[in-house]
């Protein structure tokens, strides 16, 4: 039987239900099966508020405003290089990929202004999170991003849901 995934997913703000915190894990499954990622790994997610995520972007990145996604990725990867079983932890067993904040102000609000539902949202945000773990990026206005939504496109039709 292959190992689990662990998937830790804590939040600090009120009305995060467990179904909620499993299709975050879903969604985060998903993601890594679509790039082969079949190693037993470790992501921990924090659904937080537009308050706390600002503090998070302001310390670490130095931009004073909150976001809708940070990303803290464990390896500089670029897209299509994995980690091996070698970066697992010895303790776990499991390579730590990285961590993600979500800000549900923003995943509600961002649904509203693109017109459907918190769940397409969160879904979406949770796997571009994870794109961004595996050495995905956004930077430039051309090739880099266009990759990176490809990916996020088949991978949201993979959970069932398209734009």
């Amino acid at each position: 039987m292959a190992k689990r995934h662990y998937i830790p997913v804590t939040a600090d703000v009120p009305g995060i239900s467990g179904s909620l915190r499993a299709f975050v894990r879903k969604a985060i499954r998903t993601a890594l099966a679509a790039e082969g990622v079949d190693f037993p790994c470790e992501i921990d997610v924090c659904i937080t508020s537009d308050v706390k995520i600002h503090e998070v972007n302001l310390a670490m990145r130095q931009v004073d405003r909150p976001t809708d996604v940070l990303s803290f990725p464990a390896f500089d990867l670029t897209p299509g290089e994995l980690p091996g079983e070698e970066d697992a932890d010895p303790a776990t067993g499991l390579v730590p990929l990285g961590d993600m904040m979500i800000s549900m102000e923003r995943v509600q609000a961002q649904a509203k202004a693109y017109g459907h539902s918190n769940r397409r949202e969160l879904a979406y945000l949770t796997v571009h999170s994870v794109l961004h773990l595996l050495g995905y990026d956004h930077l430039d206005e051309g090739p880099q991003k266009a990759q990176m939504r490809t990916r996020e496109d088949a991978i949201m039709a993979e959970l069932g849901i398209e734009r």
